[in-house]
C-alpha cells in the first residue's frame, strides 16, 4: 500500500506504513495496537480507492507509543466599561500513534 486516508476523531489523516501521528486522545493502552475500520481512501501502486463513504474491509493498524497532553492555550474574554473579564484555560490530549500496516479488504 503505498498510503491511506482515515478518519478518527472527526478528522480525517494521510497516512503511509511507518508515519507518527498525533491524534484525537482515544482509550488504548501504550504498546497495544490501535485498529481504524473508517478509511476514506486507498492507494495501492498508484491506483486510488475511493470508498462510498468508506472502503469495505479495509483498516489501518497503528501502535500507540504515548499519551500525552498539549500545552495549555489561554482563552481571554474581554468587554471595555463594563468590568467583563473571563480568563479559561484548555490543554487537549492527543494519542501519539505509529502506523504498522495498511490493510485491504480483498
Amino acid at each position: 500500500m503505498d498510503y491511506a486516508i482515515f478518519k478518527s476523531g472527526g478528522k480525517q489523516y494521510r497516512v503511509s506504513t511507518g508515519d507518527t501521528l498525533d491524534i484525537e486522545k482515544i482509550t488504548a493502552e501504550v504498546g497495544s495496537i490501535a485498529e481504524f475500520g473508517e478509511v476514506l481512501a486507498l492507494s495501492n501502486n498508484g491506483e486510488l480507492n475511493i470508498g462510498t463513504p468508506t472502503v469495505e474491509g479495509a483498516k489501518v493498524l497503528a501502535e500507540v507509543k504515548e499519551q500525552r497532553r498539549d500545552r495549555k492555550i489561554i482563552v481571554f474574554k474581554y468587554k471595555s466599561k463594563t468590568r467583563y473579564r473571563r480568563k479559561l484555560g484548555h490543554r487537549q490530549s492527543y494519542t501519539r500513534v505509529t502506523v504498522q500496516d495498511i490493510q485491504a479488504g480483498d
